[in-house]
């Protein structure tokens, strides 16, 4: 079993993609954060799940796919840290 953690920035992420799709809906903003949630939670059993970020070439450096958005972490020994969200239309940084 891994251990899931958050940077302040994938925090940050998720609240300004939360932010971004309530001036909308608020309801369809709680399911797809949920959705990201969820999707996160998956590392718990299945840490190598998602692919080697090809812009990083570093094998410590995975993502998911949810919708239009990359969920980026890095595997170290035991534990997951979910670095960033990022919405794929935008250049990485």
């Amino acid at each position: 079993m891994e251990q899931i953690s958050w940077t302040k920035k994938s925090l940050k992420d998720l609240k300004a993609i939360n932010d971004y799709i309530s001036l909308d809906s608020t309801f369809y903003a709680t399911r797809f954060i949920s959705k990201l949630i969820t999707r996160v939670d998956q590392l718990i059993e299945f840490p190598e799940s998602g692919r080697i970020v090809p812009e990083k070439n570093d094998s410590e450096i995975h993502e998911l796919i949810e919708g239009n958005y990359r969920i980026f972490y890095r595997i170290k020994k035991d534990k997951i840290t979910i670095l960033r969200i990022h919405n794929s239309a935008r250049r990485i940084k």
